[in-house]
């Protein structure tokens, strides 16, 4: 049974309507967003089959099916009761009281519906596949802290961020510019998808005590904090080793082992998340740090596929 919703805190003074929907979109999420249609770009134009207009058209798809997953947990997650005000990540705004839960409802709403809108070019581009990646990309987004059994409650969340912000985002958008998806481009996606998903990660530990109380059974509340470690290290591992194999195999010349440069900005992070994963300002940065790790990984590696 789902805990009783809590009432909505005061609303700060200090903060304006249009900042309060800028905190709801959640900005430093959408690095997330961002790395796998560049890597799905580059890989196009490594290969000579890169198109510009699909690819952005790429680009704004995932950006308004992630702004609107943000709504979606902004606005399931305090219906169900698991937003309360012990919270140690960032400000939701329907706990908070800055927006009403039904105007934050109509916002993720509008959100997916303007998806939709950029889904049907790229339907016409790429065809029943690309519309079948749609229709799967916007019932998972409601799935993931909606319905009767949300993804982030099951502790499955990891795998759905990892398919759908790996394979699918890098393949659709390699797809919806050649038509086709080269094994190289499926290579490719397994980076961001691991990178993207230890974003998750960071998130799930730090709220493992407030997820526990609230029911909800995350992944990193079945496995604990040394096995939420361990993933996350396996992570960052595989997400650099992906870059190794694609040389090792020929796929692509020695400029695609760039992104092992990038390993001096996971080291910190993982010295955070094993000495200081109950403190919440400092895993809300080591959040901030993966999701920059994630697009600084992803553009590096976007250049050596490119090239």
């Amino acid at each position: 049974m789902s805990s009783p919703v809590p009432p909505p805190a005061a609303a700060p003074a200090t903060i304006t309507r249009r900042r309060a929907w800028l905190l709801a979109a959640r900005p430093k999420t959408l690095p997330a967003a961002v790395a796998p249609v560049i890597v799905g770009a580059a890989t196009a134009l490594g290969d000579a089959v890169f198109a510009p207009l699909p690819a952005l058209a790429a680009l704004a798809g995932a950006l308004l099916l992630q702004i609107g997953v943000n709504l979606a947990n902004d606005y399931f997650d305090f219906r169900r009761g698991i937003d309360s005000p012990d919270r140690k990540g960032p400000l939701r705004v329907t706990q908070a009281g800055l927006i009403a839960p039904e105007q934050v409802r109509l916002g993720m709403a509008a959100t997916f519906a303007a998806a939709v809108l950029v889904g049907v070019f790229l339907v016409a581009r790429g065809g029943m596949p690309i519309l079948a990646v749609g229709i799967a990309s916007i019932l998972s987004a409601l799935a993931y802290s909606g319905g009767p059994w949300p993804l982030a409650s099951h502790g499955v969340a990891d795998l759905f961020v990892f398919v759908f912000f790996g394979p699918v985002a890098v393949c659709g958008t390699y797809f919806v510019q050649a038509g086709a998806i080269s094994g190289t481009a499926a290579a490719a996606s397994i980076a961001p998808g691991l990178l993207i998903t230890a974003i998750l990660v960071v998130n799930n530990l730090r709220d493992i005590a407030t997820d526990s109380r609230a029911g909800k059974r995350t992944l990193a509340v079945r496995l604990g904090v040394r096995g939420s470690l361990a993933e996350y290290l396996l992570l960052l591992a595989g997400a650099h080793g992906v870059t190794i194999l694609l040389f090792i195999s020929g796929m692509r010349g020695p400029l695609v082992l760039l992104p092992l440069l990038s390993l001096p900005l996971a080291i910190p992070l993982v010295r955070t998340l094993a000495a200081r994963h109950e403190d919440g300002p400092a895993m809300n940065a080591a959040l901030a740090g993966t999701a920059r790790l994630a697009l600084v990984h992803s553009l590096i590696f976007a250049v050596g596929l490119a090239l």
